[in-house]
């Protein structure tokens, strides 16, 4: 991992693009069910020190912030929680329960067609960057594939994609679903695609 500097925050904050702050603050809110107010204060205390402060308490939902204040909160996470990959993941399986983003969608999750659909405008709502498409279904072989493109934020948020994409297809099938990341822009290839397996 890399060392957690002021240097590193500025760096991360060149990254093109914006966040809604729902999406920030649903990672905040993980911190809050995990650690309780201290976790909190630690984490807000921390991006403070490095020259980056925000408030849970005062963010707006849907007010626009840099990619990078996402990218350098995780790093926040690993630094004073110890976070590894599956901590990650449930972190973005927990932010599709609580997202209003996610409620706001809600009708759309009816079937994997409609999500298909839809994966775009629903990816625009949280981000001004990028692009997601759902590129295949399989119902016989029970799999879908999931494919981001034109992104960069951060390999930390690769993980909380996969929990995000096995709650939504859970919510959508009922049934245990699993979700690995394929391709990976950070691994050399040229974007990121997920595929997801229910049983």
């Amino acid at each position: 991992m890399e060392e957690l500097t002021k240097e590193t925050a500025k760096k991360l904050m060149e990254i093109k693009g914006e966040t809604r702050g729902v999406s920030i603050m649903g990672d905040l809110e993980y911190i809050l069910y995990k650690e309780g107010e201290e976790g909190l204060r630690k984490v807000e205390q921390e991006l403070e020190k490095l020259g980056y402060p925000i408030k849970y308490k005062e963010m707006n939902g849907m007010a626009l912030y840099p990619i990078g204040l996402e990218a350098l909160t995780f790093l926040v996470f690993k630094k004073l929680f110890n976070f590894d990959r599956e901590e990650f993941i449930k972190m973005g399986e927990f932010n599709s329960k609580v997202s209003l983003v996610v409620k706001l969608f809600m009708k759309y999750f009816v079937s994997l067609e409609v999500i298909a659909k839809h994966a775009s405008k629903f990816w625009r709502r949280y981000y001004t960057t990028g692009d997601m498409k759902v590129t295949e279904i399989n119902k016989e072989k029970k799999y879908i594939v999931v494919r981001v493109e034109n992104f960069e934020h951060h390999p930390f948020h690769c993980l909380t994609v996969e929990g995000y994409l096995i709650s939504i297809i859970k919510m959508v099938l009922g049934k245990p679903v699993s979700c690995e990341e394929t391709k990976c822009v950070y691994r050399g290839d040229k974007y990121h695609e997920y595929i997801v397996k229910w049983e």
